[in-house]
């Protein structure tokens, strides 16, 4: 393997083949034109051989409608807007990212439900 990820390369294919059992234009060779690659670049992406960038990811991820933050995490990548959350706010993203590493799923959606509550509140008050 030459830096690419196994892992986010069988998942793109799973999840590309699932789609072309419904939708002829998922074959290697058509998806790849969509996302304006070559058919042995995406090739040696779902074997693993090479490594895909963020956007590539994001887009592949859009073009088979699912998480782009779980393909990005499988090609151990972050999405550029989240690096320039944590460059823009260094030390209160590092400490909130140290804390929540050691949580449980569990917790981390009780916090992501307190989070979007949170948010929801800040709407409201914007909207009065």
């Amino acid at each position: 393997m030459a830096g690419g990820s196994k892992a986010l390369g069988d998942k793109i294919r799973q999840l590309r083949e699932e789609k072309r059992k419904t939708d002829p234009n998922f074959t290697g060779r058509q998806f790849s034109i969509t996302l304006g690659i070559s058919p042995t670049y995406l090739s040696k992406i779902e074997t693993g051989d090479m490594p895909a960038g963020a956007d590539l990811i994001m887009k592949i991820a859009k073009l088979l409608e699912t998480n782009e933050d779980e393909l990005l995490a499988l090609g151990k990548k972050v999405s550029p807007d989240l690096n320039k959350i944590i460059v823009d706010k260094p030390v209160e993203m590092a400490s909130f990212l140290r804390t929540a590493s050691g949580m449980s799923k569990e917790k981390l959606d009780k916090l992501r439900g307190y989070m979007d509550a949170l948010s929801e509140q800040d709407k409201d008050k914007e909207g009065k």
